[in-house]
């Protein structure tokens, strides 16, 4: 599977160009800005683009319209073919976000059912009380995603509803080539759901990558044979600032030893999460740190440990967005990219990435773990690569068992000797094959 061995970029694009919040229905082909991002995205070493909801919305594009037309505050369909085309034949897969869950109210079925209620045939497309009412005074009562009641939840068990839902994705998949979705809140979504979507991408695209948002619990229940290929790994992107917060490596050590570690008990073993440190709903990775001197180490063990890396658009650059000033913070508008010493370091790591097989399928051991610093060890077929980080403010020397002859940083090529260990100099993080 390609996506197991790739470098995903995130593009939440309502926010980036700059769109306006609520849907005025005015055609604007602002999708074509994205098209100025593509040496930034070859350069940066990106290899998949996960685009945030496309299709015609009511506002943030979660509450779906229409699954078969483009936003007009984005532009048409014309535009987004033309630049997925432009997307593979820059090196880079499409990734979409499948919205399955929820609709908008302004989407064609919902309206329907406000207007002829009980004669409706959509009325069991939602879960719907004719008796009750809502907060818009509707004279019925609907179901909502967690409570809210822009976001209309679909009824997967009708069966025109998964067909309806199964023919859109073909139609993404046929008319723009895409190679892969994003469940969003797939935690929400039935199993025997997933289980139909995937089989229908098998049938349709040979590799299509199917991944989740899942938040917390158990992984495994939207991922593993016959469902998602991946899913989002919620507990160490927490884990991962948090120990750089708390000076604490044991954190996020202990929770992949706990996920990916050598005993029979590990929960995820083999497979391919999705290894984040900020997306479009939490607050971006330079204003959650305590330290920005952090930023370097946090990216270098993201890539280094288990899992699908993935950066959000403007983070590999170090900007700032805060939960707590709304998510219109968390998806600015963006005109062009940047390029610094954050994103040198992401690009060197994408190049250190790129074919190297300990780390897209090697086993987790960390056989050198302090609260400061740690050394993480990644074994494929014979293969041996060490992830080493010091988080502190002083250089540490740290002894482990690296076989004979010197270590060399496929980052930046400095060649570490090995003699009366491995210095570490202070806020450095290394990956030594």
């Amino acid at each position: 599977m390609w996506a197991y061995e790739g470098f995903f970029y995130q593009i939440y694009p309502l926010g980036m160009t700059g769109a306006p919040f609520e849907n005025d229905g005015v055609l604007n082909h602002r999708i074509k800005k994205i098209e100025k991002w593509l040496p930034h995205l070859k350069k940066l070493g990106v290899t998949a683009v996960l685009f945030n909801p496309l299709f015609d919305s009511d506002t943030h594009g979660y509450n779906t319209r229409d699954y078969r037309k483009l936003d007009p505050r984005l532009g048409d369909n014309k535009d987004f073919k033309s630049l997925v085309k432009k997307l593979h034949k820059n090196g880079q897969k499409v990734i979409l976000d499948g919205v399955f869950n929820h609709v908008g109210r302004g989407f064609f079925g919902f309206k329907d059912v406000l207007e002829k209620r009980e004669h409706s045939p959509y009325l069991s497309w939602f879960n719907i009380n004719l008796s009750g009412n809502d907060a818009w005074n509707d004279g019925l009562w609907y179901e909502g995603w967690e409570g809210n009641y822009d976001l209309v939840k679909l009824n997967l068990s009708n069966e025109e509803v998964v067909n309806y839902l199964l023919e859109s994705v073909r139609f993404w998949i046929e008319e723009f080539d895409i190679d892969g979705l994003r469940l969003d809140v797939a935690y929400c979504l039935d199993q025997n759901f997933i289980r139909r979507l995937r089989s229908f991408c098998d049938s349709l695209k040979e590799d299509f990558f199917l991944t989740g948002e899942m938040i917390g619990g158990d992984y495994r229940r939207i991922m593993g044979d016959g469902l998602c290929h991946s899913a989002t790994n919620y507990e160490c992107y927490k884990g991962l600032y948090s120990s750089m917060n708390s000076y604490n490596l044991f954190e996020i050590t202990h929770s992949l030893l706990r996920q990916f570690g050598p005993e029979n008990w590990t929960l995820y073993k083999g497979e391919h999460l999705l290894s984040f440190l900020d997306n479009h709903d939490v607050t971006r990775l330079a204003s959650v740190l305590t330290r920005r001197e952090h930023i370097l180490p946090a990216y270098t063990l993201m890539f280094g440990m288990p899992g699908i890396p993935i950066v959000y658009y403007g983070s590999e650059w170090g900007i700032n967005g805060n939960k707590s000033e709304g998510d219109p913070a968390l998806r600015p508008a963006i005109e062009e990219p940047s390029w610094n010493e954050i994103t040198d370091h992401l690009s060197k790591l994408a190049a250190a990435y790129k074919d190297c097989k300990p780390l897209f399928y090697g086993d987790f051991k960390a056989p050198v773990l302090q609260n400061k610093y740690c050394v993480w060890e990644r074994d494929y077929e014979r293969e041996r690569v060490f992830v080493a980080c010091n988080i502190g403010d002083e250089p540490v020397r740290a002894y482990f068992d690296a076989g004979k002859g010197e270590l060399t940083d496929i980052i930046t090529c400095k060649k570490c000797s090995m003699d009366g260990g491995l210095e570490i100099p202070p806020l450095t993080a290394y990956i030594l094959r």
